[in-house]
């Protein structure tokens, strides 16, 4: 069977609007990827911010990963307008896993959180996502105690920049 993984070096994150078409596409697969893996599902109206609305600068940002047309990826950076941020959203497509997408995304929020002046970042994930725990355990955050009334966040990490 041959592979349909699109090739690792035809990749970009740029970012975007995330109000725009091929960034409300990326949050809906992100939310149906939910759905699927959350053994009690996903209703995207109990998350705050759905639409990623507050991930515009000067407060946040939003990138989208694409091959071409091809939209594979998505993560947002979601401030409060102080020190810290919350990294939001991120997903990628089945078809680009394990080609270091996630990693490449993480990489362009905590620059961008740098540029906007954050000096520490945090997140939340489930238990049905290992591999999210799995990848920021290995990119140097820790675990920290719940800071958010997320109903789906079972995990908590933090990783101060600079």
């Amino acid at each position: 069977m041959a592979d349909r993984s699109p090739p690792a070096e035809g990749l970009i994150c740029s970012e975007v609007d995330p109000r725009s078409d091929d960034a409300r596409h990326a949050l809906r697969e992100y939310y149906a990827e939910l759905a699927r893996r959350f053994p009690r599902g996903f209703d995207v109206t109990l998350s705050r911010d759905p639409d990623a609305a507050d991930m515009i600068r000067p407060r946040g940002a939003f990138f989208l990963a694409r091959s071409g047309a091809v939209t594979l990826g998505c993560v947002g950076l979601n401030g409060h307008g102080g020190r810290w941020a919350e990294v939001k959203r991120l997903w990628v497509a089945p078809s680009a896993r394990g080609l270091g997408l996630a990693r490449r995304l993480m990489l362009a929020v905590e620059q961008a959180a740098a540029e906007l002046g954050v000096e520490t970042l945090r997140l939340d994930t489930n238990s049905a996502l290992p591999e999210a725990a799995a990848l920021y355990r290995n990119t140097g955050w820790r675990e920290i105690a719940r800071f958010n009334d997320d109903p789906y966040a079972e995990m908590f990490f933090e990783k101060r920049l600079g």
